[in-house]
């Protein structure tokens, strides 16, 4: 990409591309597209140094990683999620008051005598023994729920790594629990779901993200102040995430 150019990624889609919008906004910052609304690129009137590219919240941690992009808003679980070598290359600069959520563990609600990970431990070693396979969970975050149970002392699983709807996975008998996002639980409840008690894996929002390849470009600090400067949710011992 031209090194005279500052690389944003906005979401590409739904609330959170809303949201972002709206930064912008009050920044008096206008943003406009050649083609409209469904085009994948933008400009910001009176900066010709910025460049808008709509991704994926997921492609967006992978870009920034690579330097293809030099700032981005994404979800805090998807940078999390990432491998190791690609959370080294990316600064989070700021956490947006946008995107809140909880990233959890679920059971249908007929396992009446499930109520914490440690009733969901001793259960999985009677599964094993009477099915002769381990307790299924399927989920968009394989390593953060794989650690989190490990670190929990829990380790008779099979992740099985969710492509579609999370959520109906269980009364479609392919998985026995479920680890996803969540923000009111209301569509757990829809589908016959209860978060475990001790079951939250992540709290997660929207942040403001930069690379750590583009720290030299021209120009990227002005634009991570502007954004710093937005009257977001500060920081504090008793809010900030792991």
């Amino acid at each position: 990409m031209n090194n005279n150019i500052i690389n944003i990624a906005l979401p590409a889609k739904g609330r959170l591309r809303e949201k972002s919008l709206e930064i912008f906004k009050k920044k008096k910052l206008q943003i406009y597209s050649e083609r409209g609304e469904r085009d994948l690129f933008g400009y910001v009137k009176n900066h010709p140094e910025i460049k808008i590219i709509y991704l994926h919240a997921r492609e967006a941690i992978e870009s920034l990683s690579q330097g293809n992009i030099d700032i981005a808003i994404s979800g805090y679980d998807l940078l999390k999620e990432s491998e190791a070598n690609i959370q080294r290359n990316i600064i989070i600069n700021k956490r947006l008051n946008f995107g809140r959520a909880d990233l959890v563990l679920a059971i249908s609600e007929l396992w009446i005598d499930v109520q914490t990970l440690l009733d969901l431990d001793e259960v999985a070693y009677e599964f094993k023994k009477k099915k002769g396979r381990l307790i299924r969970i399927s989920t968009k975050y394989p390593a953060l729920t794989q650690a989190f149970l490990y670190s929990k002392g829990i380790s008779q699983f099979q992740i099985l790594r969710s492509l579609g709807s999370t959520e109906a996975a269980v009364q479609a008998g392919t998985a026995e629990v479920i680890s996803d996002i969540t923000s009111s639980g209301a569509t757990l409840k829809a589908n016959n779901l209860r978060i475990l008690k001790d079951g939250l894996i992540l709290k997660t929002e929207a942040c403001l993200m930069s690379s750590k390849l583009s720290l030299k470009k021209k120009g990227i600090n002005k634009i991570i102040k502007i954004g710093r400067a937005h009257v977001w949710t500060p920081v504090t011992r008793s809010s900030r995430m792991p």
